[in-house]
């Protein structure tokens, strides 16, 4: 029987997951409120119809990739597409970290940098944060002499926290990497900055981002990585062939017309984002400040668990970290519509007694 046993690393790992639950209001995986624009919707059939459907999808990508490039300002050479940005990680992961290879994340953060790291067979080192979960950069530099990693993580805004990490940290810690060092910016248009100046030949930083956040793409899963071309390079002889299918490539690169109407929506999510913050913290609840589409907070006075539970019975799911490592007692609530979030403070005032 053990010749039918998956790998030790994914019997130590239970997999990430967000419980989905049939509720009217979902405010759990930050995803967009909002559905993408009408003409972009219609305009799928015509990409459809477009396609050689006998025909395998161009292998580069190479019109979605030339189309990113002009957004920011950089050669298609310096741009990877996959499945969402999570592929984008593994791919890096298979390229640079795996057996006897070291991979560094400051916790709390995005679950799946340690996730995948493990099952592509590296080792994971932990930095901690402070009790705020603001992180020092005198940490950064431990876990850099002490590990010598082969790859790093900085997600900024970070998830779960929501804390938007100061351009001195990635400072810090391109200065100490030995490896490469992942940028994880999958929630950058809530935030104030960008690490994608950063990118240079000479600096082996790569940026990631995704369109399942700003441009209402969840279900599409597309996601790349800006860096340098010869780190592009790399992580193409890494991915597997013809891995972005046709119809992917054909529906993002018409998504990418309508970028001026979903990014109008971001000063929108803003502005609930504030107004979820402030009204909490006038019940009594513990609300760390935010650059990115959610808030992590910490009921003080009832249990977390309750919360969430009493939550559910309302109608509406949050995220519950509340069991997770460094977050106990917490909950994250991706901000809505303006009437979800209304419905949600409503319930939030009725449970705490505010």
């Amino acid at each position: 029987m053990g010749i039918f046993q998956p790998r030790e690393q994914i019997q130590a790992m239970s997999g990430y997951h967000s419980p989905q639950v049939d509720v009217p209001i979902r405010l759990n995986t930050n995803e967009s409120p909002f559905p993408p624009p009408q003409g972009w919707v219609k305009r799928l059939s015509r990409v459809a119809e477009e396609i050689q459907w006998n025909r395998y999808p161009d292998r580069s990508a190479s019109e979605l990739r030339r189309i990113i490039a002009s957004r920011h300002s950089v050669s298609a050479e310096n741009v990877f597409v996959a499945n969402g940005s999570n592929e984008v990680l593994q791919t890096i992961l298979l390229t640079y970290g795996g057996a006897g290879r070291t991979v560094a994340t400051f916790e709390p953060t995005y679950q799946m940098y340690a996730q995948i790291a493990r099952v592509t067979g590296a080792q994971v080192v932990i930095g901690e944060r402070r009790a705020d979960f603001t992180l020092d950069a005198l940490e950064i530099e431990r876990v850099m002499q002490r590990h010598s990693p082969a790859v790093s993580f900085l997600c900024n805004p970070n998830n779960p926290t929501g804390l938007v990490e100061p351009r001195e940290n990635l400072e810090t810690l391109l200065e100490n990497a030995t490896g490469i060092v992942v940028a994880d910016e999958a929630y950058a248009e809530f935030s104030d900055w960008s690490a994608l100046d950063m990118v240079t030949e000479n600096r082996a930083l790569a940026v990631t981002r995704t369109f399942s956040k700003t441009l209402s793409m969840a279900a599409l899963r597309v996601g790349y990585v800006i860096a340098p071309q010869w780190m592009i390079a790399d992580l193409e002889i890494a991915a597997l062939p013809y891995h972005l299918d046709s119809f992917k490539q054909g529906a993002t690169v018409a998504a990418l017309e309508y970028t001026s109407e979903m990014e109008e929506r971001v000063q929108l999510i803003k502005n609930e984002r504030t107004r979820i913050s402030q009204s909490l913290q006038s019940m009594g609840v513990t609300v760390w400040p935010s650059g990115a589409n959610f808030i992590l907070f910490r009921p003080e006075t009832r249990d977390a668990k309750d919360v969430w539970n009493q939550l559910l019975d309302a109608g509406i799911l949050v995220r519950d970290c509340s069991s997770w490592a460094r977050l106990e007692g917490c909950l994250r609530v991706t901000v809505g519509t303006e009437p979800e979030n209304s419905a949600f403070l409503n319930a939030m005032t009725h449970i705490l007694g505010a």
